[in-house]
């Protein structure tokens, strides 16, 4: 793939953002590199945290994305400051690949199949069925392929893929999954149990999700999210079908690109007690 010209994807919330794209808008003119303002990019250069960089994916699904850190953590927007004009120089000279990550689709179908109107959406990082503002946990049964291993008591369930395997399913006690395992992650938030733990399953599984009326035959508000954004309400008697997208997210990846190298990095898995190597504090950010 030859690059030509490229796009700036900002969020406009970060103070210094608007500034950094010019700087680099010029630079990439310098090295040849065309920018543009429309969807016909080559490749688009995401400015922010990890937060933007999920919104880009969603709004130019057809094109390769490259994300530029600006903001604190930074698992998908993994290129650094330092080495914002690196990025953009090995772009032009094609040193990189374009990896196909894997996204998950989320629909609600009522007891017969139907699919409603508005009842389907994607994720690249994760879908999240979560009860809504009550005091009661979820009762959410889960099915793998027709066989079901289990019934939730719990806040919720995360369905995570490996790219957000290090996001919200991280943070509930999930596993890190490597961009090329093939597999999925169900991770539990707060269950009410201790023998529960997280499932990983291979993607091409195909999951159901029920939620089950309390004892007193309350039906709890189940919300859905996909990439942190509501999708749906799952009603009682209505069934949530989570499979892999027939169409991945295109990412970039530069020349020496390491997952391992990226985890040890923004997790600080160095370890104090190796020497020479004090993990660095850092504060998070999702956008």
């Amino acid at each position: 793939m030859t690059v030509k010209t490229v796009r700036f994807y900002v969020n406009d919330r970060k103070p210094r953002a608007g500034a950094v794209a010019a700087e680099l808008s010029e630079f990439a003119a310098g090295i040849g590199l065309a920018v543009v303002e429309d969807a016909a990019a080559d490749v688009v250069l995401v400015l922010g945290g990890d937060g933007t960089m999920l919104r880009a994916v969603h709004e130019f699904p057809d094109v390769p994305v490259l994300g530029l850190n600006l903001g604190g953590l930074g698992y998908l927007a993994s290129v650094g400051e330092d080495d914002f004009r690196r990025a953009l120089e090995m772009l032009r000279g094609g040193e990189f690949k374009v990896a196909v990550r894997s996204a998950l689709t989320v629909r609600k179908v009522s007891r017969d199949g139907a699919v409603g109107d508005g009842a389907a959406a994607a994720a690249l990082n994760d879908v999240v069925v979560m009860r809504e503002m009550s005091g009661h946990a979820a009762i959410l049964d889960l099915s793998v392929d027709a066989k079901r291993p289990t019934r939730y008591l719990a806040d919720g369930i995360v369905v995570a893929t490996p790219t957000g395997s290090t996001a919200y399913s991280l943070s509930a006690g999930g596993p890190v999954l490597m961009p090329d395992s093939g597999s999925f992650v169900v991770t539990p938030m707060n269950p009410h149990a201790l023998g529960v733990r997280p499932l990983v399953v291979g993607d091409g599984a195909v999951l159901t999700v029920m939620s089950r009326s309390r004892s007193d035959g309350e039906a709890a508000k189940i919300g859905v999210y996909a990439d942190g954004e509501n999708a749906f309400m799952l009603e009682d008697g209505e069934v949530l079908e989570i499979s892999k997208s027939p169409d991945g997210v295109a990412m970039v990846e530069l020349d020496g690109y390491d997952p391992y190298e990226v985890l040890a990095r923004k997790l600080g898995w160095s370890g104090s007690c190796v020497p020479g190597g004090t993990p660095e504090r850092r504060d998070s950010d999702e956008d």
